[in-house]
């Protein structure tokens, strides 16, 4: 017959294999959370971005042509990508200053350049959102990302590494004279 000690130390071994196999798929379900609220913040920054683009042009659109009439017909259709004053950024030429670009645009520059002239290397966007005061939510993030790489694509900032900016060759930042 078993003892009673050699009992409970049989039960005590299954109820520890019962609360590793738990934990094993408490941590796998873990796991498989994070990525899909990952997916999730990824499709909602889609449809915000989305939303952003259409309402304008929606809400531009609907009034003009409803109320256009024949006399308008000869008239030159607005393009989508009309540039609204500040709204674009230029591709930089050698002399261009800083202020043509908008606030926002600016303000990455100018973050850029402390940085540089701090002699601390490259900056990410989390720390670009952190230095601006943001909350370090993804949506904040991407949206600095985006303005990032746009000034990237016209010449105002190097990517050096993926998602590290810094400034371009020749670029001075805000207040150095550029």
């Amino acid at each position: 017959m078993p003892s009673v000690v050699g009992l409970l130390e049989q039960h005590e071994l299954a109820a520890r294999r019962r609360v590793d196999g738990l934990r094993e798929e408490a941590d796998r379900i873990q796991a498989e959370l994070a990525a899909a609220e990952e997916e999730w913040q990824e499709w909602v920054i889609a449809r915000r971005r989305v939303d952003t683009v259409l309402a304008p042009d929606s809400a531009a659109d609907a009034g003009p042509r409803a109320a256009a009439g024949p006399r308008d017909a000869d008239r030159q259709p607005v393009s989508r990508d009309a540039a609204r004053p500040k709204s674009q950024v230029p591709v930089w030429r050698e002399g261009m200053a800083s202020s043509v670009l908008s606030v926002d645009y600016q303000r990455i520059l100018r973050a850029v350049a402390d940085r540089v002239r701090l002699g601390q290397g490259p900056l990410t966007c989390q720390e670009m959102a952190a230095v601006f005061g943001m909350d370090l939510v993804p949506a904040r993030v991407e949206s600095l990302r985006s303005k990032a790489k746009r000034l990237v694509a016209r010449g105002w900032l190097a990517e050096p590494t993926p998602g590290r900016f810094t400034l371009a060759p020749g670029v001075a930042g805000p207040g150095d004279g550029s």
